[in-house]
C-alpha cells in the first residue's frame, strides 16, 4: 500500500505541520501518497477554562493516538509539547524533527517587552509555566487565561483585551507570522516547556513499513535533547496541572539540560541544572528532577495534588 494517513487536529498550527511531514515524506519518497485525516480533539472542545482545570495537554493528543489504534491513520504529528509523558500501549514515538526557535514570544501592540508593561498590565498566557515565571520576576502584572488556536489568541490581543499576550515563536514563525513577534523572550528568563518548537511523529510500534518510511525524518540530535526533557517531565508526573519547563541543549556531543519548576503563583520558584553524556539523554533529564526533588519539588507537586513519579 503507497499510502500513509496522517492524523491532525483540524488548527492552523496542526495543519502546517502535518502538510510539512507530508511534503517531506513526498520527497523522500516520490509517488507516496499522503492523506490527513482531520480530528477535533476535546482540547479543542474545550475553551472556556485553562488546561490546567480540563484534563491537561493529552486532551490534544487522546483522539489522535485512537485513530493510530483503530486504523485510521498511519502516524500522527503532533507538538512535543503536547504529548504526555507516557504513550499508550503500542504507540511510539520513533521521529522528532529538527526544533524550530523553543523560546517563548512577547506580542503586544503598544509595549516593546515584559519590563515595559506598567503595573496593573492584562497579560494573557494559557500557560502556568509562562505563569510562574512572570508572577515571579514581575509581580504587578495581572495575568489571566488565554485559551484558543494562535488566531484566536492574536485577535483577542487586537481587540485590546490583553496589553500583551505571551505564545510559543515557533508557531508564530510556522505561521508566517513572525512580525507579530515584538520580542523573543530568553531562555535564561523565561525557560520553555518540554519539547517546546520540536513536531514528533507517532506511530504503531508493530508497523515496520512506516517506521521506514519516517525513519529518514528524525533529528538525532533534537530528538536526544527531547528525549532529556521527557524523562525530566515523566519523573516529575508533570502536566499541564504543574508549573514546570525544562530545556536541553546539544553542546560538543554532551547535553545540558535545565529544569524549573514552581507554584503558579510565583511565590516559590526551583530550578536545577546538570550536564550529561548525549547517549543516556533519559539518565539526565531524571538526574535533574531528582535535584528539584531534593531542594523540595516534592512539596510543591503534593500542594498542587500530584504524587512525583516513583
Amino acid at each position: 500500500m503507497n499510502l500513509v494517513r496522517i492524523a491532525t487536529r483540524r488548527s492552523a498550527l496542526a495543519l502546517w505541520q502535518a502538510r510539512h511531514v507530508a511534503q517531506r515524506l513526498q520527497a523522500l519518497h516520490p509517488g507516496l501518497r499522503v492523506e490527513l485525516v482531520g480530528m477535533t480533539t476535546q482540547g479543542d472542545r474545550i475553551l472556556d477554562s485553562p488546561l490546567s482545570r480540563v484534563g491537561g495537554k493529552g486532551l490534544f493528543v487522546k483522539e489522535l493516538e485512537q485513530g493510530l489504534l483503530d486504523g485510521r491513520a498511519d502516524i500522527a504529528v503532533h507538538s512535543m509539547k503536547d504529548v504526555p509523558a507516557e504513550l499508550p500501549a503500542g504507540l511510539h514515538l520513533p521521529v522528532i524533527l529538527k526544533r524550530e526557535d523553543p523560546r517563548d514570544a512577547f506580542v503586544s501592540n503598544r509595549f516593546s517587552g515584559l519590563d515595559e508593561l506598567p503595573p496593573g498590565a492584562r497579560l494573557g498566557t494559557s500557560s502556568l509555566r509562562r505563569e510562574c515565571m512572570i508572577r515571579a520576576r514581575h509581580p504587578t502584572l495581572r495575568v489571566l487565561p488565554l485559551r484558543g488556536n494562535v488566531n484566536t489568541r492574536l485577535s483577542k490581543l487586537d481587540a485590546g483585551e490583553y496589553e500583551a499576550i505571551v505564545l510559543a515563536s515557533a508557531g508564530l514563525v510556522r505561521l508566517g507570522m513572525k512580525a507579530r513577534i515584538t520580542a523573543r523572550l530568553p531562555i535564561e528568563d523565561s525557560l520553555p516547556a518540554i519539547g517546546q518548537g520540536a513536531i514528533g511523529i507517532e506511530c504503531r510500534q508493530d508497523d515496520d513499513r512506516v517506521a521506514g518510511l519516517i525513519e529518514p525524518l528524525d533529528d538525532p540530535i533534537t530528538h536526544r535533547c527531547v528525549t532529556a526533557e521527557r524523562a525530566l517531565n515523566a519523573r516529575l508526573a508533570g502536566g499541564c496541572q504543574v508549573p514546570l519547563a525544562g530545556h536541553a541543549q546539544w553542546h560538543e556531543g554532551r547535553i545540558r539540560l535545565k529544569g524549573l519548576l514552581g507554584m503558579p503563583d510565583g511565590s516559590r520558584v526551583l530550578t536545577a541544572q546538570a550536564e550529561g553524556d548525549a547517549e543516556e539523554p533519559a539518565q539526565l533529564g531524571v538526574n535533574v528532577a531528582e535535584s528539584l526533588l531534593a531542594q523540595g519539588g516534592g512539596e510543591i507537586l503534593r500542594s498542587l495534588g500530584i504524587e512525583p513519579a516513583g
